[in-house]
C-alpha cells in the first residue's frame, strides 16, 4: 500500500513541482512505514524520480495524454491508485492538479484537502495543516476517509533528495472518452513560467505603459525570474492575461515576489500572499501593498529598478 504521487511534466521533462511532491510523499511514506509510487505521464527518464524518494514509477505513454484533460488524467491516477492499493494520493497545487483533484477524490470516494503546507502531524488519524482564507490562516484537518487525496501547496515543502533507487514499469490504463477536445495549446518556450518560478517580478499601472516593460523583463532576466502583472495591466492589453496574478488570475507561491508600481488591491494581495518574501517598489507610501510587504522602497520605479538591476548584475559578475 504505497503512497501514490502524480508527477507533472511538460515536453517530456519533469517540472520542479514534480520533485517537490515526490519529496513530500516520501515524508508521508516514512511516517507510515511505506514506500512511494509515482505516476509519470509521457515523461522521459521516469526512474530519475528515485533521487527524490520514489521506489517505483508507473510510466504512462499514450498519445491521448499529450494534452492535459482533467477527466482523463483523474481516471489514469485512479486506476493507478487502485492497482497499487494506495490509501494516500499526493498531487500539487498547480492549476491542472487543482482541476483534477476533486474529480479524483470523487472517483476514489476520498477526502481531499488542498493547499497543504506541511507533512502530516499524525497519520492515525491522518492530520494535515493547510492554508485557508487566501493564506491568512491555517487549518489542521483530519481526513477520515479510507483513501486520502492531499494537494501540496507549491514551494511549501521544498525539494528533498533521497538515496532511493526507483524502478520504472510500463502502465497502460484505459482512457475514458472525454467531452472536451483540446485543439491547440500555445505556450512561451523561452521564459520561466509563473507556476515554476521561485522568483516573480510583477508590474502594475505605475509603469504607465507597455513600452516601459523592458526594465521589468531585464530585472527578471537578471534574477532568473518569471514576469507577471496586475489585473488592470492585463485588462488594458499591456501584457498577456497569462501573466495576470492574483485571486482572479494565477496564484503565486514564490520564494520572492517583487511588485513594481502595484498599489496592492485586495484581490491581488490574496493571490500572492503565499509568497515567502514580498518586496514593493512604489512612489505612494500609503499604497496598501506596503502593509503586506516584507520590504518596501518608496521611490520612482524608473529610477529604482534600473539601479537595482545594475547592482544585481555587478554582484553576479563578482561572484561568477
Amino acid at each position: 500500500m504505497s503512497v501514490l504521487v502524480y508527477t507533472e511534466s511538460e515536453k517530456g521533462k519533469f517540472k520542479k513541482v514534480a520533485f517537490e511532491v515526490v519529496s513530500y510523499a516520501k515524508a508521508i511514506a516514512d511516517k507510515m512505514g511505506s514506500t512511494v509510487t509515482a505516476v509519470a505521464v509521457n515523461a522521459d527518464k521516469p526512474d530519475s524520480l528515485g533521487k527524490y524518494g520514489a521506489s517505483k514509477v508507473l510510466s504512462v505513454k499514450a498519445d491521448g495524454l499529450d494534452k492535459f484533460n482533467a477527466k482523463t488524467y483523474a481516471s489514469v491516477i485512479e486506476q493507478a491508485a487502485k492497482q497499487e492499493g494506495s490509501k494516500v494520493v499526493v498531487v500539487s497545487s498547480s492549476a491542472n492538479s487543482k482541476y483534477l483533484a476533486p474529480l479524483l477524490a470523487v472517483n476514489l470516494d476520498a477526502g481531499y484537502v488542498s493547499n497543504v503546507v506541511e507533512a502530516p502531524s499524525n497519520v492515525s488519524p491522518f492530520t494535515v495543516k493547510s492554508s485557508v482564507f487566501t493564506n491568512k490562516a491555517f487549518a489542521n484537518t483530519e481526513i477520515n476517509t479510507d483513501v486520502k487525496v492531499v494537494g501540496l501547496s507549491n514551494n511549501s515543502f521544498g525539494v528533498v533528495e533521497s538515496d532511493t533507487s526507483a524502478s520504472a514499469e510500463d502502465f497502460s490504463p484505459s482512457l475514458p472518452e472525454s467531452g472536451v477536445n483540446v485543439e491547440s495549446v500555445d505556450k512561451a518556450t523561452d521564459k520561466v513560467s509563473i507556476a515554476d518560478a521561485e522568483i516573480v517580478v510583477s508590474g502594475g499601472r505605475g509603469l504607465k505603459g507597455p513600452e516601459n516593460w523592458g526594465m521589468v523583463e531585464e530585472l527578471a532576466e537578471t534574477l532568473g525570474a518569471a514576469t507577471a502583472c496586475s489585473k488592470p495591466v492585463s485588462d488594458l492589453g499591456w501584457r498577456p492575461h497569462s501573466e495576470h496574478v492574483g485571486q482572479t488570475g494565477k496564484p503565486v507561491a514564490s520564494n520572492l515576489y517583487i511588485a513594481i508600481g502595484i498599489s496592492g488591491a485586495i484581490q491581488h494581495l490574496a493571490g500572492i500572499n503565499a509568497s515567502k518574501v514580498k518586496v514593493v517598489i512604489n512612489t505612494d507610501p500609503e499604497a496598501p501593498f506596503f502593509k503586506a510587504a516584507d520590504y518596501g522602497v518608496v521611490g520612482d520605479a524608473f529610477e529604482v529598478v534600473p539601479k537595482l538591476t545594475e547592482k544585481l548584475k555587478a554582484f553576479k559578475a563578482q561572484n561568477a
